[in-house]
């Protein structure tokens, strides 16, 4: 792992969004796998400004989403579709048919998985999938378990998971209690991996993941086997490293 140590959430997400760039500009048809959740909005919202000034142009990038929850179409606002489109398809020049977000509708969960996986398949190994953690040390929703995840699957949500998304909800009562999501062997096979953390909040998932034993008890500790990974966190996030 290269860790990348940044001062603040700002420098965190300009250093994301950085390296996410470089990716696009030296590879104008790229493939990036991305993530949902507060830690990458600055990063998105860099990448937007880039754009803007005629720094970055996404018309020939391919995107595929970690994940989606079970039950929420793309039009409902909770949904991870409704985020990706709101917070930087909508503000960027991609093509929106390349970008892809597991069916939350299809109550099917085998054939929703199983479609997802296919799809990953016939695109090839990911370019640049960016990551988070969560503070249980998950990557997409793979939480904690007994074994790593292979391919694209259904998952039932910790509750640390629920309470910690439920700040984007109405009600904790809200918030769905499982989701589809890329599998542990799924991320695994990108090309370039990028792990964005900020805050104090993830200071424990951020030194289990970098030096704590590889377990499915902490599923980022994975990433201690990739060949090309990054960690972008801010000093809060290290404050334990």
């Amino acid at each position: 792992m290269r860790i990348i140590r940044c001062k603040d959430y700002a420098d965190m997400s300009r250093k994301t969004a950085n390296i996410i760039s470089a990716q696009v500009i030296l590879k104008p048809n790229c493939k990036l796998g991305l993530a949902t959740g507060t830690t990458p909005i600055g990063a998105y919202e860099q990448l937007i400004k880039w754009y803007e000034k005629g720094d970055v142009d996404f018309s020939e990038v391919s995107t595929y989403n970690l994940d989606e929850y079970l039950g929420l179409g793309g039009d409902h606002p909770q949904s991870y579709r409704y985020f990706m489109n709101d917070t930087f398809f909508d503000h960027i020049n991609i093509d929106k048919t390349r970008t892809h977000v597991p069916d939350g509708s299809n109550l099917d969960a085998e054939a929703a998985c199983a479609a997802y996986d296919e799809l990953m398949a016939a695109a090839g190994p990911l370019d640049l999938q960016l990551l988070g953690i969560g503070r249980n040390g998950h990557v997409g929703f793979n939480e904690p378990g007994e074994s790593f995840s292979k391919g694209t699957h259904c998952v039932e949500l910790a509750q640390s998971t629920i309470e910690a998304n439920s700040r984007l909800f109405d009600s904790i009562d809200d918030v769905p209690r499982k989701a589809y999501s890329m599998g542990v062997q799924n991320i695994m096979s990108a090309k370039t991996i990028l792990v964005a953390a900020s805050g104090a909040d993830k200071a424990q998932a951020v030194h289990d993941m970098i030096y704590g034993p590889v377990s499915p008890r902490c599923t980022a500790s994975i990433l201690q086997l990739h060949a090309d990974c990054f960690v972008v966190a801010d000093e809060a996030a290290l404050s334990l490293c």
